[in-house]
């Protein structure tokens, strides 16, 4: 099973990831490691901008499905073998996603939320405002870079949507629920 996983910034993509690697032993092909790893070979700061910029560079460079054939070549996504793949933002990704047998799920929740959650975590890129938040997602959700994210679209083509305003738990038991019920009818 190929899982990709697009949603909000906050929403809780990673929550559900980590259930996913944790319990259900999928590997994880993190878009983040790819962006950050570019990142650093050109000794560039970590952060937000830098890394949309450089997402959209490898786009452009490489193909805007790059993140899907860039873990296809490593992992070659074997039979047998789950995987999820965080975190799709460009309609190409999940075109090549669904190509080879994926499918996508998004995560979401309400922006205020999502914001206190990005602060709560404080990475590297979640140092900003309320105000830049708000900025950056309106940038994302529709990108003028033709590289650029269409997470808007992205979001629009997701096969399953999870509302996640409550707690960890509340979002791991909706997944185990979607899991069980594939599981029931493979």
């Amino acid at each position: 099973m190929i899982i990709g996983i697009t949603g909000t910034d906050g929403g809780g993509k990673g929550t559900v990831v980590d259930y996913l690697v944790k319990e259900k032993e999928f590997v994880h092909c993190s878009a983040r490691a790819l962006w950050v790893d570019e990142i650093n070979r050109q000794g560039i700061e970590v952060n937000r901008a830098n890394m949309r910029i450089v997402a959209n560079e490898l786009r452009g460079k490489h193909g805007h499905d790059y993140l899907i054939e860039e873990y296809k070549r490593r992992t070659g996504f074997d039979e047998g073998t789950n995987y999820v793949i965080e975190s799709l933002r460009a309609m190409a990704e999940v075109v090549t996603l669904k190509k080879y047998g994926g499918v996508l799920w998004c995560v979401d929740a309400d922006q205020k939320i999502r914001y206190e959650r990005v602060q709560a975590r404080a990475s590297e890129s979640d140092k900003i405002s309320f105000e830049e938040f708000a900025d950056h997602e309106a940038l994302e959700m529709h990108d003028p870079d033709p590289h650029g994210m269409q997470k808007a679209e992205v979001i629009a083509s997701a096969d399953l949507t999870f509302m996640n305003n409550g707690t960890v738990e509340e979002l791991q038991t909706k997944v185990e629920e979607v899991l069980e019920h594939v599981s029931s009818n493979n």
